[in-house]
């Protein structure tokens, strides 16, 4: 199921790649642009270097990166980063859709109230619902924002480097690192909304 649902938005993460990575390139030669129009986007084979090797460190990066590492990146959490560790203390309390005493006749026991226990449990109810369209669909957005996510870190270290070594600090280098923080801003707060809906409706199925 992981492996199918990585390939579903697998083009998309190459799509993201690809955009910043012209983005980038464009915001290079911005300056040559406004002086000598379109044309000088491809006048300076140089100034593809940073961006060439931005390009491969990154999308590298993103292989290397751990599902641990990518959800302390989203969660901002070291210890116990995905939500399914606090499903029942805390996400399954906030959720209407959620009986607990349905969810609790449905676990055959009181809610674990340890970190990984209740991820433990949380995936063992996954499990048995995994299959639903709904659950698939949330997964499959979860995934892909979480990765989002990640190489949006990626791109603002090594993209907003590249842009500092091909532009000298100026207002546009600047104002693009700033397009880069919030892209990652934007991206966290999607996948933190995808990873914490997916805990509770598959709560919110087995006790609603």
């Amino acid at each position: 199921m992981a492996k199918s649902l990585k390939d579903q938005y697998r083009s998309y993460i190459w799509f993201i790649i690809a955009f910043n990575s012209v983005f980038l390139y464009t915001v290079a030669q911005a300056d040559a642009i406004e002086l000598a129009g379109l044309r000088a986007i491809f006048s300076d084979i140089g100034n593809l270097v940073p961006v060439g090797i931005a390009v491969v460190i990154a999308t590298v990066l993103n292989g290397v990166l751990s599902p641990t590492a990518k959800a302390r990146l989203v969660f901002l959490r070291w210890r116990d980063a995905l939500p399914g560790y606090r499903a029942f203390s805390h996400y399954g309390q906030s959720d209407p859709r959620i009986d607990p005493a349905k969810l609790r006749a449905a676990i055959g026991q009181d809610f674990p109230t340890i970190g990984v226990d209740q991820n433990r449990m949380w995936y063992r109810l996954y499990r048995t619902v995994e299959s639903e369209s709904r659950i698939v669909t949330l997964h499959r957005d979860f995934l892909l924002t979480r990765d989002y996510a990640s190489l949006s870190i990626l791109f603002l270290v090594f993209y907003g480097s590249a842009s500092l070594y091909a532009i000298p600090f100026s207002r546009v280098a600047i104002t693009y690192i700033c397009g880069l923080v919030l892209q990652y801003v934007l991206t966290r707060q999607a996948a933190v909304h995808y990873g914490v809906r997916l805990v509770t409706t598959v709560l919110a199925i087995k006790g609603g």
